[in-house]
């Protein structure tokens, strides 16, 4: 059977997003979801699903403590770094379709300021980054920058993608955050401003990477018959999928290595969804790099492939663009959540209650995750 429109988000919640948060990541996680839980109009003791995201979530045990559940029917964890939470959405739809729970509740907590590791030594507690120890270690490949630099660096030297297109990218992530209360980073830049930032891991440089920071988000997937009687304008799932990228897992071995599983879940989704690119009025793209956004557009087909660095210039992502893009601010610029963020900013889109960043009329909207290797995540949603 067809997934589509059988699961609505009904409720979101997040905490402030700052650096020098003095929580753990568990409590930014439970404080988003009672908001999320709150927003949907439910009491904690209804959910009966919970999807728990990333390797420092609680698990499945601590929400039947704290919120009192009587009853948990499912839980899932999802393994697949940034694309979890669009992958969660797919999980907990077809749990909610098959009748198995009412109200799923997706979460996630992030504290870099608590953690005494940095990015690199905390991505390898997680079991399927052991595929870069056999190529990539040995040359001092260990950080997110560092890996996933030459599938940039390659789509460079294929399609002659620049800098100053990674740079439009940053530019209009800023400027859509400087219209959020909670973004991180409001400080205006420019395309000079990410020319002259520092080098990360060629071809990245600092404005091109997502942000170390503190923060958790929620979001409550109900069935979409409950969701009827709870207080907001309904926003259906109605089209999701996940892709994988094409073996080996180790990045520099690939035959393609600017592939992504995106571009098997998005014909997946849209053709569920029973709609195009060309359709959709606004977007939450997974930005963990910029180049990210680029690659993914061309995998989702808004693009041809090499088109990508044309296709976010001159102005069409930013506020007021053509297709408003990471309306919050994204990773780039208003915290790194692993995208749960990035969810919660659609259905706010789609409520319409995303205000000074409002797209106007915005009906149709897409997400997406992006994470490990190259696991891909989407879901098209639509206001009822």
């Amino acid at each position: 059977m067809s997934l589509s429109d059988k699961a609505c988000v009904t409720g979101v919640g997040e905490t402030l997003y700052e650096r020098g948060s003095t929580q753990t990541a568990f409590e930014l996680q439970i404080a988003a979801s009672f908001k999320a839980i709150a927003d949907a109009g439910l009491k904690p003791t209804d959910i009966d699903g919970v999807i728990p995201i990333g390797i420092v979530s609680g698990t499945a045990e601590d929400f039947i403590e704290n919120f009192g559940i009587p009853d948990l029917r499912f839980s899932a964890v999802i393994p697949h770094g940034g694309a979890s939470p669009a992958i969660a959405l797919q999980t907990a739809t077809a749990i909610v379709a098959g009748g198995i729970c009412k109200h799923i509740l997706i979460t996630f907590g992030r504290s870099v300021t608590a953690s005494v590791n940095k990015a690199g030594a905390r991505i390898h507690q997680m079991p399927q980054f052991h595929y870069v120890t056999e190529f990539e270690h040995p040359l001092g490949n260990s950080a997110p920058a560092q890996i996933y630099a030459p599938m940039a660096r390659r789509h460079m030297e294929l399609y002659g993608t620049t800098v100053e297109q990674f740079g439009a990218v940053a530019v209009a992530h800023r400027e859509h955050a400087i219209l959020n209360d909670n973004a991180i980073m409001k400080k205006p830049i420019t395309l000079e401003d990410h020319r002259n930032s520092r080098m990360i891991a060629d071809p990245f440089r600092l404005f091109d990477c997502s942000l170390e920071s503190d923060g958790g988000a929620a979001v409550v997937i109900s069935a979409a018959d409950c969701a009827a009687d709870l207080p907001h304008h309904r926003v259906f799932i109605s089209g999701v999928s996940a892709g994988h990228p094409d073996s080996p897992a180790s990045i520099t071995q690939r035959d393609d290595m600017t592939s992504l599983g995106l571009s098997k879940a998005a014909p997946r989704a849209f053709e569920m969804a029973g709609v195009k690119p060309e359709d959709i009025d606004v977007a939450e793209i997974y930005d963990c790099f910029t180049y990210a956004v680029i690659r993914q557009f061309e995998d989702m087909g808004f693009c041809e492939k090499g088109e990508g660095g044309a296709f976010v210039e001159g102005g069409r992502i930013g506020p007021g663009g053509a297709l408003p893009t990471n309306t919050h601010g994204g990773l780039l610029s208003q915290a790194h959540v692993w995208g749960l963020n990035h969810i919660v900013e659609l259905a706010r889109q789609l409520r319409h209650d995303a205000g000074r960043a409002q797209v106007p009329d915005a009906t149709l909207g897409v997400v997406t995750g992006y994470g490990d290797m190259g696991d891909g995540g989407l879901a098209v949603m639509r206001r009822e």
